[in-house]
């Protein structure tokens, strides 16, 4: 009996896990991207990792563009001088930046704003089931010393307040284990602009003000009238003086 029941309770387990598998939500592509913003991020001269067969660090960069139909970003992704063992290397947006003192581990986890995690492998053939920060694994892993290639991903954003916006994040590049390489911020290189820069030349000039006509009503008018005529005899008095 106790056998049967633990079967039971087995049983219902994989299932749960199975449903809350099966119920997480593709990525959302990321429409209404705004015209014309870039962010790159540059891996620095010092690699976070110091062990093994790495000469200097890893020589890179990942560059996103917001596509022309609004959708998604163009990615323009760089590596070379890479570790002579460890390979296929892989790298990610990971959620949080890195800090000053340059430590990977602070960068947190990838980008996942379906909390799909990563106990399950990425499918390149369906990625918007991927992490949004996944994108070796949508787009393919780095296996050549020079790795330079242009990809399409419609599920990361430089589209400011949405979930997949990477420009206040960072890249990641690992070992295939996942051990941190070395890790660099995106910088936002091209920012759109909603509001047209003035048009005028010149700086820190200042505007005279517009004037302004007091209205005057028509006692002001009798009264502008007897201070004018009076004007004459005022001055003649004063000349006698």
């Amino acid at each position: 009996m106790r056998v049967s029941n633990i079967i039971s309770i087995s049983a219902l387990g994989s299932t749960g896990v199975f449903a809350q598998s099966s119920s997480i939500a593709d990525a959302p592509v990321a429409t209404g991207q705004p015209i014309g913003v870039s962010a790159k991020a540059v891996l620095p001269p010092q690699a976070f990792w110091t062990e093994g067969s790495l000469n200097g660090n890893v020589e890179g960069y990942v560059l996103a563009k917001t596509a022309a139909n609004g959708s998604g970003l163009d990615y323009q992704v760089s590596f070379s001088n890479l570790p002579a063992e460890g390979g296929p290397f892989i790298y990610h947006v990971h959620v949080a930046p890195v800090p000053a003192d340059g430590n990977c581990t602070s960068t947190l986890a990838h980008l996942d704003q379906m909390d799909r995690g990563e106990s399950t492998a990425c499918d390149s053939a369906h990625p918007a089931s991927c992490q949004q920060g996944d994108l070796s694994g949508k787009h393919g892993s780095i296996t050549t010393v020079n790795n330079s290639y242009w990809y399409h991903d419609p599920y990361t954003s430089l589209r400011e307040g949405d979930g997949a916006y990477i420009a206040n994040r960072s890249i990641v590049f690992h070992f295939a284990n996942k051990t941190r390489i070395s890790c660099a911020n995106f910088t936002v290189f091209s920012p759109n602009t909603t509001t047209p820069y003035p048009t005028g030349s010149g700086s820190g000039g200042k505007t005279s003000p517009t004037p302004t006509s007091v209205p005057i009503g028509a006692a002001g008018v009798l009264n502008a009238a007897k201070n004018l005529a009076i004007a004459p005899v005022v001055a003649i008095f004063l000349a006698l003086l």
